[in-house]
Protein backbone atom coordinates (compact mmCIF):
# COMPACT_ATOMS: atom_id res chain seq x y z
CA UNK A 1 0.00 0.00 0.00
CA UNK A 2 1.15 3.46 -1.03
CA UNK A 3 2.45 5.54 1.97
CA UNK A 4 3.70 9.39 2.44
CA UNK A 5 6.68 10.24 5.07
CA UNK A 6 9.31 12.70 4.98
CA UNK A 7 7.92 13.87 1.34
CA UNK A 8 8.29 11.11 -0.06
CA UNK A 9 5.77 8.31 -1.76
CA UNK A 10 6.44 4.62 -1.23
CA UNK A 11 4.65 2.58 -3.69
CA UNK A 12 4.07 -1.30 -2.89
CA UNK A 13 6.32 -1.72 -5.70
CA UNK A 14 9.42 -0.32 -3.89
CA UNK A 15 10.11 2.60 -6.15
CA UNK A 16 10.30 6.32 -4.00
CA UNK A 17 8.86 9.41 -5.67
CA UNK A 18 9.64 12.91 -3.89
CA UNK A 19 7.13 15.36 -3.08
CA UNK A 20 7.83 18.75 -3.03
CA UNK A 21 4.32 18.96 -1.60
CA UNK A 22 2.88 16.80 1.00
CA UNK A 23 -0.12 15.34 -0.98
CA UNK A 24 -1.61 13.56 -4.11
CA UNK A 25 -4.44 15.79 -5.13
CA UNK A 26 -6.89 14.91 -8.08
CA UNK A 27 -9.63 16.96 -9.82
CA UNK A 28 -12.61 16.67 -11.43
CA UNK A 29 -11.20 16.11 -14.65
CA UNK A 30 -9.38 12.98 -12.49
CA UNK A 31 -5.65 14.72 -13.43
CA UNK A 32 -3.38 14.28 -10.73
CA UNK A 33 -1.02 16.37 -9.17
CA UNK A 34 0.72 17.75 -5.82
CA UNK A 35 -1.28 19.64 -3.70
CA UNK A 36 0.31 22.96 -2.98
CA UNK A 37 -2.54 24.72 -1.63
CA UNK A 38 -3.32 25.97 1.75
CA UNK A 39 -5.47 23.30 3.85
CA UNK A 40 -8.94 23.53 4.25
CA UNK A 41 -8.53 20.89 7.40
CA UNK A 42 -5.41 20.69 9.16
CA UNK A 43 -3.61 20.28 12.20
CA UNK A 44 -0.83 22.85 13.85
CA UNK A 45 1.06 21.46 16.26
CA UNK A 46 2.67 24.11 18.84
CA UNK A 47 5.23 22.22 21.27
CA UNK A 48 5.41 18.45 21.93
CA UNK A 49 2.18 16.30 22.63
CA UNK A 50 -1.07 15.64 21.79
CA UNK A 51 -2.40 18.49 23.80
CA UNK A 52 -0.48 21.16 22.42
CA UNK A 53 -2.30 20.25 18.46
CA UNK A 54 -4.66 22.88 17.32
CA UNK A 55 -7.04 21.87 14.38
CA UNK A 56 -7.05 24.59 12.00
CA UNK A 57 -10.85 24.83 10.20
CA UNK A 58 -10.10 28.58 8.52
CA UNK A 59 -13.43 27.95 6.19
CA UNK A 60 -14.98 26.73 9.23
CA UNK A 61 -16.54 23.66 7.77
CA UNK A 62 -19.18 21.44 9.49
CA UNK A 63 -18.55 17.78 10.36
CA UNK A 64 -21.22 17.10 7.58
CA UNK A 65 -19.30 19.02 4.89
CA UNK A 66 -15.99 17.65 5.58
CA UNK A 67 -17.55 13.81 5.03
CA UNK A 68 -19.39 15.06 1.96
CA UNK A 69 -16.06 16.90 0.39
CA UNK A 70 -13.89 12.93 1.52
CA UNK A 71 -17.18 11.52 -0.25
CA UNK A 72 -16.43 13.86 -3.10
CA UNK A 73 -12.90 13.22 -3.19
CA UNK A 74 -13.28 9.26 -2.67
CA UNK A 75 -15.84 8.87 -5.82
CA UNK A 76 -13.09 10.79 -8.34
CA UNK A 77 -10.36 8.45 -7.00
CA UNK A 78 -12.76 5.71 -8.00
CA UNK A 79 -14.01 6.58 -10.99
CA UNK A 80 -10.44 7.06 -12.13
CA UNK A 81 -9.30 3.42 -10.93
CA UNK A 82 -12.64 2.13 -13.02
CA UNK A 83 -11.37 4.46 -15.78
CA UNK A 84 -7.98 2.32 -16.04
CA UNK A 85 -9.22 -0.75 -15.75
CA UNK A 86 -11.41 -0.19 -18.46
CA UNK A 87 -9.25 1.99 -20.68
CA UNK A 88 -5.87 0.98 -19.54
CA UNK A 89 -3.06 4.01 -18.37
CA UNK A 90 -2.11 4.86 -21.99
CA UNK A 91 -5.85 6.00 -23.32
CA UNK A 92 -6.72 9.26 -22.77
CA UNK A 93 -10.38 8.60 -21.83
CA UNK A 94 -9.69 7.58 -18.52
CA UNK A 95 -10.19 11.66 -18.01
CA UNK A 96 -12.65 13.29 -18.49
CA UNK A 97 -11.85 16.00 -20.75
CA UNK A 98 -15.59 18.47 -20.90
CA UNK A 99 -13.54 19.12 -16.86
CA UNK A 100 -10.67 20.26 -18.61
CA UNK A 101 -12.44 22.86 -20.95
Amino acid sequence: MADIKKRILTLSSGRNIKLYGNSIAINKSLELSEGYAPNVLGLQIDGIGEKASIVLNPLKLTADEIQEIADYNIRLWMQLKDNIRQHGLTNSKIFYKDAVL
